[in-house]
C-alpha cells in the first residue's frame, strides 16, 4: 500500500474481500469490525503485561499472539462474500487449541464457586473486555446465518470468549490480583 488512506470510503461504503462494496453499517462489516475491536483489547492486555514478570509469561504472550493472528483471519473469513473462499480457513484444530489451553490454565485456578466480576489488574480487565466484545461479534455472526459459509467461525468465537475468561482469571492469579465476586447484599 502506498498510503493508508484511499478516500474510497468517504461515501459510507467499504470493500469486502474480492472487492464487493457494501455500506459500512452492513452486518458483515459490523461482525468483522467487532472482531477487530476484540483483537485490539487483546493487544491492550498484552501491552499491560510487557513489564510484568512470571515464569510462563513468554509462553502466554506467544499464545495471545497466535490468537490475535487467528482473529485477523476470522475477520477475513467474515468479510468474504457468500460463495467465495479465502485461502486460509478456520478449522476444528483452532478450536481444539483453545480448549487444550483452557484446560491447562484451569488446573492452576481455584474452581469457581461464585460469579466473578471483571477486576484484578489492568491486563485481566482488558481480557474480560475482549471477552465481552467477542460475545458481541458472535451475536453478529449468528445474525449473518447462512451468509457465512464456515461454521467454525461461530464456534471459534464462542470458544474464544470462554478462553478469554479463563485467560483473564489466569493472568489475575499469576499477577496476584484479587478476583472479586458479586456482592450478596445488593
Amino acid at each position: 500500500m502506498a498510503r493508508i488512506y484511499t478516500r474510497s470510503g468517504d461515501k459510507g461504503l467499504t470493500s469486502l474481500v474480492y472487492g464487493d462494496r457494501v455500506p459500512k453499517n452492513d452486518l458483515r462489516v459490523e461482525a468483522y469490525g467487532t472482531c477487530d475491536e476484540a483483537n485490539s483489547f487483546i493487544g491492550l492486555a498484552v501491552s499491560f503485561l510487557e513489564e510484568e514478570k512470571w515464569n510462563e509469561k513468554e509462553a502466554f504472550l506467544d499464545i495471545m499472539h497466535h490468537v490475535q493472528t487467528i482473529m485477523f483471519h476470522v475477520g477475513a473469513e467474515i468479510s468474504t462474500p457468500k460463495g467465495k473462499k479465502v485461502n486460509w480457513q478456520l478449522k476444528q484444530e483452532h478450536i481444539d487449541e483453545l480448549e487444550t489451553q483452557m484446560d491447562e490454565w484451569d488446573q492452576a485456578l481455584e474452581p469457581l464457586k461464585n460469579f466473578i466480576l471483571p477486576s484484578g489488574n489492568k491486563a485481566s480487565s482488558a481480557l474480560h473486555t475482549a471477552r465481552t466484545i467477542v460475545r458481541r461479534a458472535e451475536r453478529h455472526v449468528v445474525a449473518l446465518g447462512e451468509d457465512l459459509e464456515n461454521p467454525f467461525v461461530q464456534r471459534y468465537l464462542n470458544r474464544l470468549s470462554d478462553f478469554l475468561f479463563v485467560a483473564a482469571r489466569y493472568v489475575n492469579k499469576v499477577l496476584g490480583g484479587e478476583e472479586r465476586t458479586l456482592k450478596v447484599d445488593v
